[in-house]
């Protein structure tokens, strides 16, 4: 199929540039009309990332039924869209990484040789996009042109990926206008995997939300690609998020000296106007929104979001490791979001928002399960049902999604449009630990820091397979997202500290969810947790000493801020106890997990284990 024009369009010929290609780029058309060939779309149009085509896009994803638009007088600008059934998350099962040596994969990844990969993927594809228009999504990750910026192109079937494109990257011609021949850029394919035409011709009608059974997520580090076929759902749709700027992204820092992580980035201005940055990795259901989004609760501290879940560092001219928040939106996770626990994000959804598999109001707006604290008494629930509070099921699905621009975020910090990124004076690392892990704890050096990464675990709740109090491991939180060997991963840390020296970050671990022994919790968190941020910040700053456990340096009497709050003496006891026994039986967990990693362990990581049981047997 050739990239021409065609008169009989779904959207209007004078909107974006429909049919007549945005760029001259030959490695760009040369692969555009490859995959085309491939795919046999009916139209191809260029997405120029136009209010123009926006509102062309909604308008034909409201007359199919996909987008149901919300209230104009409560959430204008905003749609919910319903998936099927069986789209509503990512299929870590189905996600691979595509190298020739197994080994380069490691042994977390699901893994296949690429032209075995190939072989499955060319006769899904084959055809897939009949009867569809595919779309060419010129994207940056991060402002265009910038330093620490990487650049991509999606195809896609599905315009309901398009539209949360344009939220999540900067979309557009000035994206594509950047790739120009000889530029590195990430190219990316997806289709929902259902045509409207068969092999025999003949019509299919197309549904609400389109997808396939078979699903694939692949990613193929060596030649900078991604295939996606099946679903339409966030990240198996959306390319350019964990694909492209985890998974993809994490062998280009790699291989090119800088890192891509699973990280938030909080500006931090404290009572006298001196500012920090920080950066901080926490697996899910461990408070990463609501850390990023902060309202602190001491008086003349400010903090200001840079990015709620993935950041990109680089070391800079300086010296210092820089870091860039790659997105442009937040693809936040609904159930539990309130006022009561995220403000921030409640009043960043005003308007302007594609909800996915949410419930619907009587009235034109949306409910979820954690958004007020009495639920309405009617509603109609993610898959289009009836729905009241005696239900037996939730309203909302458990992985409903909101999309929004970060720029309608209240505390967005300015530097975010910045393109250099923001000097990172800490890193911290969290998990859901109910014992052992103290409030808050500095590593005695970057290696030990890493070591703390690397062993970043949370404890199995009765919601999750598996014995309810088992350590499931997250290391860096980069679990399903790191694109090659984890303990090569855990090196090219090591060696990035050796870069920064003295300039490296100093890095912490932090745990807002130590219980007592009746099982609650012993800290506060939510805003409290800005107490925390204050200590490492001041430690930073050189203005407290702490004491040195065998774990870390943790605060000392009096350090840490409690003005305002009553928090136990005994409690406060219980939060930075660490019991050598206990501890014991975590290293010997933690030498079983590095095991599996074989000759490819770094030695400096099992030297760091090895120096933990050494001082908690002279505690």
């Amino acid at each position: 199929m050739t990239v021409i024009d065609t008169p009989d369009v779904s959207l209007d010929s004078n909107v974006g540039s429909h049919g007549e290609p945005t760029t001259n780029n030959p490695e760009v058309l040369a692969w555009v009309a490859e995959v085309a060939e491939l795919t046999e779309p009916d139209y191809i149009h260029w997405c120029d990332g136009s209010q123009e085509e926006w509102q062309a896009l909604t308008e034909e994803l409201v007359a199919t039924g996909t987008l149901i638009p919300l209230n104009k007088d409560l959430r204008p600008g905003s749609f919910l869209a319903r998936s099927h059934p069986g789209d509503v998350a990512r299929v870590e099962d189905r996600t691979f990484i595509c190298t020739e040596n197994e080994a380069e994969a490691g042994p977390t990844n699901n893994w296949r040789a690429p032209a075995d990969m190939h072989a499955t993927l060319k006769p899904l594809f084959r055809g897939s996009m009949r009867g569809r228009t595919m779309y060419v999504v010129p994207f940056s990750m991060g402002p265009v042109g910038g330093p620490i910026t990487q650049v991509g192109i999606q195809l896609t079937d599905s315009p309901y990926a398009v539209l949360n494109m344009r939220i999540m990257t900067r979309m557009g011609q000035a994206a594509m206008d950047y790739i120009t021949p000889g530029i590195e850029w990430v190219r990316t394919v997806h289709s929902v995997g259902m045509p409207l035409v068969n092999d025999n011709g003949d019509v299919i009608d197309d549904v609400e939300w389109p997808c396939n059974d078979e699903k694939y997520i692949c990613q193929f580090p060596d030649t900078l690609e991604v295939w996606s076929f099946g679903s339409g759902y966030g990240g198996n749709a959306l390319l350019s998020k964990k694909c492209f700027a985890l998974r993809i992204a994490s062998v280009m820092a790699r291989n090119n000296g800088w890192l891509a992580e699973h990280m938030l980035l909080l500006k931090l201005t404290n009572p006298v106007g001196k500012t920090f940055h920080i950066a901080a990795a926490f697996p899910s259901a461990c408070g990463k929104t609501n850390l990023a989004m902060l309202r602190p609760t001491i008086p003349g501290w400010k903090v200001e979001t840079i990015g709620d879940d993935i950041a990109w560092l680089r070391p800079g001219p300086d010296g210092r490791l820089r870091a860039i928040n790659p997105e442009a939106g937040f693809f936040g996770v609904a159930p539990g979001t309130g006022y009561s626990t995220n403000p921030v994000a409640m009043d960043s959804i005003w308007g302007n928002t594609i909800f996915t598999n949410v419930a619907l109001t009587d009235d034109g707006d949306v409910w979820w399960e954690g958004m007020t604290d009495t639920p309405p008494s009617h509603l109609i629930d993610w898959q289009g049902n009836d729905w009241t509070p005696d239900a037996d099921r939730p309203a909302a699905h458990p992985n409903s999604r909101f999309t929004v621009p970060i720029t309608q975020c209240p505390t967005v910090a300015n530097e975010w449009f910045e393109s250099d990124g923001v000097p990172l004076d800490a890193i911290l690392f969290g998990g859901r630990r109910a014992t052992n892990i103290p409030l808050v704890s500095e590593s005695l050096s970057w290696n030990h820091g890493v070591f703390i990464g690397a062993s970043v675990s949370s404890e199995k709740t009765a919601a999750q397979e598996g014995t309810v109090g088992e350590l499931r491991r997250d290391p860096f939180a980069m679990l399903p997202f790191c694109g090659y060997n984890m303990a090569d991963y855990w090196s090219h840390w090591l060696s990035i500290g050796e870069t920064l020296g003295e300039h490296a970050p100093k890095v912490f671990q932090v745990n807002w969810f130590r219980k007592g022994d009746d099982g609650r919790f012993l800290w506060p968190g939510f805003g409290e947790n800005s107490r925390v941020l204050d200590w490492i910040i001041r430690r930073v700053d050189g203005e407290v000493t702490g004491r040195e456990l065998a774990v870390g340096t943790v605060p000392a009497d009096g350090e840490l801020n409690l003005d305002g709050i009553h928090v136990p003496a005994a409690d406060l006891e219980e939060l930075f106890e660490v019991d050598p026994e206990l501890w014991a039986a975590e290293c010997d967990l933690t030498e079983e997990y590095f095991a599996q990693f074989g000759a490819n362990m770094p030695e400096a990581l099992n030297e760091q284990l090895a120096a933990l049981r050494t001082r908690l047997t002279a505690v």
